[in-house]
């Protein structure tokens, strides 16, 4: 069993940065990818970004690519995503997931249907 707790949301002026944090329970984090979702107000969950249980790759989406960047700390089960130049279309809760002894050192799971366990989300509201 894996816990997620997300952290770090709020309310920032567009052009702002924040910190999201997601910390996770269970011994099987080291070997966990891990990614970040969001979802804004009657759309879809979407694809953020994810990073492979090593820390060695990341994957983003295009709409977040250069702005967002995921790391991890794996000695405090805990994985970041370092948002920058907000925009007003980036507002939506966030989320972070956890896919279990994901294998590959470079597998950076994109697909809702990939991850194993889900936080209960953070809000980020950015205003223009």
């Amino acid at each position: 069993q894996v816990q997620l707790v997300e952290s770090g949301g709020g309310l920032v002026q567009a052009g702002g940065s924040l910190t999201l944090s997601c910390a996770a329970s269970g011994r099987t984090f080291s070997r966990n990818a891990m990614g970040w979702f969001r979802q804004a107000p009657g759309k879809e969950r979407d694809f953020v970004g994810s990073i492979s249980w090593s820390g060695s790759s990341t994957s983003y989406a295009d709409s977040v690519k250069g702005r967002f960047t995921i790391s991890r700390d794996n000695d405090k089960n805990t994985v970041y995503l370092q948002m920058n130049s907000l925009k007003p279309e980036d507002t939506a809760i966030y989320y972070c997931a956890a896919k279990i002894y994901s294998g590959s050192v470079a597998y950076t799971p994109r697909s809702i249907v990939e991850y194993d366990y889900w936080g209960q989300g953070t809000q980020v509201t950015v205003s223009s």
